[in-house]
């Protein structure tokens, strides 16, 4: 075979739509959509975002939309950044209902929400909301917390008719704050979860005074506080909690140049045009261990990945 037939070969490879049996060994239950890396806040602890680039266009969003949906992706999440800086956000949310995404969310820093974009995003079809408060007084770590926030989460409660998650962060205030942000949400019909905070390379680093908060936290929020096995409480006793990740398969993170990485702190590791991305990618990625996974805090991946914790893999 020459090689214009092999690439042509190729192409029409990264093109095909994956049958059922094939998303049911291989394929996303999860993707992160980039679609502005610029943020409102300077949050000391993140490193995800800037204070100067673009929203992704339209056109180029709605065509990695229509990708993700080539490869069956059953939830995708608008991330940042921002994503409510982005002018299109109701329009992106109401395409991703048209191609028949089942879960269809956003992660926000809440700031930006008004009623008028609550009503937008009832009515564009979004499924999930994600905000995390950070504490409850401003501090040089974070903007994001409940001071700020309070009657933008009243406002959510009062109108969202899509499910909202609160996560109260241990690792950025102190740690009893997390504990009323926790309560709050519970008092005002909201989804409390908890969060500990990660290093810039996804690895946890707590005080004995927040592993204390973090244990109530749990205590409080019962059985939802426990994900993905209970990972963060092998980390806390062991420093380690050893799983197979199944980024790059079953959670893709694409960024706002559209390229897959496993996660936003591993984007320096791995990427790859999602344009081109086919089942084997999908399957390559499955079956390819990653090194920092015994540390990981990434719930997203530990979550994806559980599934197929009983699957081999390549060491």
């Amino acid at each position: 075979m020459n090689l214009p037939v092999v690439a042509a070969a190729a192409a029409s490879n990264a093109d095909r739509a994956l049958t059922v049996t094939e998303w049911l060994r291989f394929g996303p239950f999860l993707a992160h959509l980039v679609v502005t890396r610029r943020c409102n806040l300077t949050c000391g602890y993140c490193n995800e975002y800037d204070d100067h680039s673009p929203p992704v266009p339209f056109h180029l969003l709605d065509g990695r939309l229509r990708k993700l949906r080539a490869l069956r992706t059953w939830m995708v999440c608008l991330s940042g950044g921002e994503p409510t800086l982005h002018p299109d956000l109701a329009r992106i949310v109401a395409r991703m209902r048209e191609l028949g995404f089942r879960r269809r969310q956003i992660i926000t820093n809440g700031y930006l929400l008004t009623p008028q974009l609550v009503d937008a995003l009832n009515e564009a079809g979004l499924t999930d909301l994600q905000i995390s408060v950070d504490g409850v007084k401003t501090n040089a770590t974070t903007f994001k917390v409940l001071d700020k926030l309070r009657g933008k989460l009243l406002l959510l409660a009062q109108r969202a008719r899509f499910e909202v998650v609160v996560s109260g962060v241990i690792g950025s205030a102190p740690p009893a704050e997390a504990l009323e942000v926790v309560r709050f949400a519970r008092a005002n019909g909201l989804n409390p979860r908890i969060v500990l905070l990660h290093d810039g390379e996804g690895r946890l680093k707590l005080s004995a005074e927040e592993l204390a908060a973090y244990r109530e936290v749990k205590r409080l929020i019962g059985r939802r506080a426990s994900e993905a096995g209970d990972y963060r409480e092998a980390l806390i006793e062991h420093g380690r909690a050893p799983f197979r990740c199944r980024a790059g398969s079953r959670y893709l993170y694409v960024d706002e140049d559209g390229k897959v990485a496993w996660c936003s702190q591993t984007r320096a590791a791995f990427g790859r045009p999602l344009d081109s991305y086919s089942l084997a990618d999908l399957r390559e990625q499955f079956h390819t261990a990653k090194s920092c996974s015994d540390g990981c805090t990434v719930g997203c991946a530990r979550s994806a990945s559980a599934y197929d914790a009983w699957r081999p893999q390549r060491a």
